[in-house]
């Protein structure tokens, strides 16, 4: 019988790269019907992605995140960043939180952990700002979410991550360590064993115009020094009482023995000073009235308006 000779190396080749040639053609074709297809899945999963991280988000928050009056508006312009307890509404321009939120209750007694020896750089800001840029400034890095309450409602991972530098402003000593150190305890030991629930909205104020040559910045790098601190109180309205809100308004220049009473002012006042709005959830005749009162009896905030804070001289 007569046997077909063998195919050589060479023709071998020939039909190797014939096949490569077509598998090829096939991918590049198949490739061009299936973009929009991934494109549409990506959008899909994209779209999910976003609705669920603002669910997430809302839990940080009462009656809403807050909003800039003027979007786009540069002064007020911020990415909001969650952590583990907390909420922050970041600006990369001014290199500080305009807004911090979060939640207190009584939280479980039991020890808390050791501060950490250094503040970190928040990975997820354009410009990085670390522990030494704060160094011989002086000003403090003042926390916005406590490192106690953080620690004592919300865990040890919640107080490390209170030791970023995205939850960090420039403060005074003598408002850090004795003005807003001191509302911060009231907060913890005196407000939630009152109300039981807190939502607390807080954050630095700026005056000027963001590039404005008056701006004053930290010597050792470009981050703003802001001119006082807000933080809102809200206790929500529960079967026995109604909504209530205490808010405070702290200039940097403190000597931090002054009574806490002296601080109090309208949230309606806050949102003037910051072009933020707070509590925008809420029905509007409800946030009329809440924002624009001013009434400290039912906080009993009498009885530590003159409490000396831990660090008093």
């Amino acid at each position: 019988m007569f046997n077909s000779p063998r195919p050589t190396s060479r023709s071998r080749r020939k039909v190797t790269r014939k096949h490569k040639k077509t598998l090829t053609q096939v991918w590049l074709k198949s490739g061009r019907k299936q973009p929009a297809w991934i494109l549409v899945l990506m959008l899909v999963l994209a779209s999910a992605a976003y609705l669920v991280e603002r669910q997430i988000r809302e839990t940080h928050a009462y009656a809403g995140l807050p909003q800039a009056h003027q979007a786009w508006q540069a002064e007020t312009w911020h990415r909001v960043l969650r952590n583990p307890g907390f909420m922050v509404g970041y600006s990369d321009l001014r290199m500080n939180p305009l807004w911090v939120t979060y939640r207190l209750d009584a939280g479980t007694p039991g020890p808390i952990g050791r501060r950490p020896p250094t503040f970190s750089a928040d990975w997820r800001t354009l410009i990085r700002i670390d522990h030494h840029d704060y160094t011989g400034s002086g000003y403090d890095r003042g926390h916005l979410a406590p490192n106690y309450a953080m620690a004592r409602v919300h865990g040890r991972e919640a107080q490390l991550k209170s030791f970023l530098m995205t939850n960090i402003s420039p403060q005074t000593p003598e408002l850090n360590r004795q003005v807003w150190q001191r509302i911060e305890a009231a907060a913890m030991d005196h407000f939630v064993p009152i109300k039981g629930e807190l939502w607390v909205i807080t954050g630095p104020v700026f005056s000027g115009f963001l590039f404005g040559s008056e701006v004053e910045r930290l010597s050792s790098s470009w981050v703003e020094i802001p001119d006082a601190f807000y933080k809102i109180f809200i206790a929500p309205a529960t079967a026995e009482r109604p909504l209530k809100v205490l808010a405070f308004l702290v200039p940097q220049n403190v000597r931090g023995n002054e009574p806490l009473g002296q601080f109090l002012v309208s949230v309606r006042e806050i949102e003037d000073k910051t072009g933020l709005n707070f509590l925008h959830r809420l029905p509007q005749d409800l946030q009329d009235r809440v924002e624009t009162q001013v009434l400290p009896a039912p906080w009993q905030l009498d009885k530590v308006s003159r409490q000396p804070g831990r660090y008093a001289q």
